[in-house]
């Protein structure tokens, strides 16, 4: 999977990623954001972890 310079250019350049992203919660897109995400694979990582941390409350 490509990886992209940060996460603002994955957004611009990968359609799916934005779209994605765009589907999150706020609480993860942060996260995302604080992370820097940078390849699709990475992004879903993050959102995976954060929700499962979600469940465990």
């Amino acid at each position: 999977m490509t990886e992209y310079l940060c996460l603002s250019d994955l957004l611009d350049s990968d359609l799916s990623s934005y779209e994605y992203f765009c589907s999150l919660p706020e609480n993860i897109k942060h996260k995302i954001e604080i992370e820097d995400a940078r390849s699709f694979s990475e992004m879903q990582a993050i959102a995976q972890q954060e929700e499962q941390k979600g469940f465990l409350f």
